[in-house]
């Protein structure tokens, strides 16, 4: 077994499918009617790992979690190869981070978010 989708709420697919791809260089895998709703996939590209569903919130309660769907922690975590290019990269495109990338035992990484709130880890394994 193993993890193939990880659904984020989004307010709008189109301003997030905008976000996922044009500033952190995800691909569209998937963007097709699904009944009444939209389908929509993404993952990074030259990546056989899960893919990020984009849906859109069905209920009340469903809008609150747009944005905190981990709390304070980070909703998923990006693997880089340099984590100091990407870092870069990312942050001329507009991306908000908390803070700068840290080196720790673990790696080097940081924290940045999406279009809306959700953090997301990066992280570059030590060498």
């Amino acid at each position: 077994m193993r993890i193939s989708l990880l659904n984020v709420l989004v307010k709008n697919q189109d301003s997030a499918i905008d976000f996922y791809t044009r500033q952190l260089g995800f691909v569209v895998v998937e963007d097709l009617p699904f009944g009444p709703k939209r389908w929509v996939t993404l993952r990074l590209p030259d990546d056989q790992g899960p893919l990020i569903a984009l849906n859109l919130p069905e209920s009340d309660e469903d809008q609150a979690l747009v944005g905190k769907q981990a709390g304070s922690e980070p909703l998923f975590g990006i693997e880089t190869d340099d984590c100091l290019r990407d870092y870069g990269r990312l942050k001329d495109a507009g991306v908000t981070f908390h803070g700068e990338p840290k080196v720790q035992t673990y790696g080097t990484g940081v924290t940045f978010e999406d279009l809306y709130g959700n953090k997301i880890y990066m992280n570059q394994e030590p060498k």
